[in-house]
């Protein structure tokens, strides 16, 4: 019997961010292992045309809670969306809702936040550190409350080489930094967020180490633990391998490159790509959850959830991965064929992407035209090569992250729950999970047919053809403009014919003495 599976049998949970790709993961995990949890309260913002009991239906009727509705026939009955917006005061939660939040919930899994690098930030602060200092508020009111889990990232101190499992102070008080959003205007911030970001490359890590320092110090009277997870990609087994629903960091560059839309980046083949499994993820936070109210540890206990300290995978040796797969699992209907020499060019340092991005597109767009549809190509090219831009910073460095708490939690562990809430990276084939990663963009982001591979790989030949014949008359090209135009150029191809000529003479005397 799992000690950790037991421990949330007839708890109350919050999940914030619940709705986001890690949200749903771990709520499909705490109702497939605890079936008999009491009640799990989602802060929820309804979208336009969906009431908040859709939204929650929308997210049980997906691939992704198959199981669970075979071990947990009513979970539709323990999952209460409460209103919620983290841009207002007291996240703008009625008082009703407030009063059964404050009297009923046991644990809290802080997973909300603004994930996007480019953020204003005005905005990033407000999701990432002022919601995260009101939830604490409201935490601290809750007589029942076990432990306060609060999901970072790796990257909130990627301005250092070596990053301990400590809070790292930031140069500005996170709560004067709050103070200040409310009265500077949006030109005085955006000119001194470079001075305050302080090496970190966005506005993203930025906030979330300030969130790391609100934790810590207004979560003083709490259990309260902090989980960095790396970067975050599909399911490496649970509930089933490849599970994806965003184009988030990899997954949006497997679609691009896929498609044949991107077909170089700027990136260092041997720095560490630092991927980590969401189940994986997922089950690290359940263990730390359980943990947490168990053994109630002071001070605060950091723990990082990474792959490169145990099981290293480099950016060069994915890349190859990737492309392989691609020769099995073709994507539908790709605008080129995925670069043949994968690690060479797509990770290469070329500064002339948004030259051989952009061609291709404008062509495209300008067919598009002539057919009488809408140009779309360029828009969808910028859009990529500006994320590119933003993830460049990330895969072109390598970090040491230390593990000793992560570690330390799993020896605490028992071994069937180090069976069931297994978060030890260094089992993990790369191989096979890049395999059925790509395969989960194909079928679940893509929505692509498995039974249309045939005729993709048949695409893909074409393509493939097509790619060759044009470099064949193109370099034909080239070479006939120099012969015509250069003495030195006619010279060289002289030399090469004449060679030629004397090695298949050569060849076929030889061949006569043997007769």
């Amino acid at each position: 019997m799992s000690m950790i599976a037991a421990f949330y049998d007839n708890k109350s949970i919050l999940i914030t961010g619940a709705t986001g790709f890690l949200g749903k993961v771990l709520m499909e995990k705490l109702f497939r292992t605890s079936p008999d949890l009491k009640v799990v309260y989602i802060l929820v913002r309804p979208k336009a045309g969906q009431t908040l009991q859709q939204r929650v239906f929308q997210i049980l009727n997906s691939k992704l809670f198959e199981k669970v509705k075979e071990v947990c026939p009513k979970v539709h009955e323990k999952i209460k969306p409460i209103y919620a917006d983290l841009n207002q005061k007291d996240l703008a939660i009625s008082k009703e809702d407030m009063k059964e939040l404050l009297s009923s919930v046991n644990i809290i899994f802080h997973c909300a936040a603004t994930v996007r690098f480019d953020d204003p930030l005005r905005h990033a602060v407000q999701l990432n550190v002022t919601a995260t200092q009101q939830l604490l508020h409201i935490a601290s009111q809750m007589p029942k409350l076990e432990a306060f889990i609060h999901i970072s990232t790796a990257y909130s101190n990627c301005n250092l080489k070596h990053i301990d499992e400590v809070i790292y102070p930031c140069s500005v008080e996170p709560k004067k930094i709050i103070q200040s959003m409310e009265w500077l205007d949006d030109a005085i911030i955006d000119e001194i967020t470079p001075k305050l970001i302080a090496g970190r490359p966005n506005t993203y890590t930025y906030t979330k180490a300030l969130g790391e320092m609100i934790v810590q110090e207004e979560g003083s009277n709490l259990n309260v633990a902090i989980i960095r997870p790396s970067i975050v990609g599909a399911t490496w087994q649970e509930p089933f391998p490849g599970w994806v629903d965003n184009l988030n960091g990899p997954s949006g560059l497997i679609v691009a490159a896929g498609k044949g839309f991107l077909r170089s980046i700027k990136a260092t083949p041997m720095a560490v790509a630092d991927l980590i499994p969401v189940d994986t993820v997922v089950n690290l936070t359940l263990a730390v959850g359980w943990y947490t109210a168990v053994h109630r540890p002071k001070p605060t206990l950091i723990y990082h959830c990474t792959s490169g300290t145990t099981n290293p995978c480099n950016w060069g040796k994915m890349g190859l991965q990737v492309l392989a797969t691609f020769e099995k699992i073709p994507f539908e209907r790709a605008f080129r064929r995925p670069n043949a020499d994968f690690t060479t060019n797509y990770f290469t340092a070329s500064y002339w992407n948004a030259v051989s991005h952009r061609a291709p597109a404008i062509i495209y767009d300008f067919y598009l035209r002539l057919t009488g549809r809408e140009p779309r190509m360029t828009k969808l090219m910028d859009r990529l090569l500006r994320t590119i831009s933003m993830l460049e910073y990330f895969i072109n460095r390598s970090w040491e992250w230390s593990t000793y708490n992560t570690e330390m939690l799993m020896s605490e562990m028992s071994p069937e729950d180090q069976r069931v809430f297994n978060f030890d990276v260094s089992q993990l084939n790369w191989l096979e999970y890049i395999e059925n990663y790509v395969l989960g963009v194909k079928k679940y982001i893509l929505k692509e047919d498995m039974a249309g591979i045939p005729e993709a790989k048949q695409h893909l030949k074409r393509l493939r053809n097509i790619h060759y014949l044009f470099n064949t008359a193109l370099f034909l090209i080239i070479w006939c403009l120099l012969i015509a135009r250069s003495q030195m150029a006619r010279n060289m191809w002289f030399f090469i014919v004449s060679f030629c000529y004397k090695f298949l003479s050569y060849f076929r005397a030889s061949r006569t003495l043997k007769i």
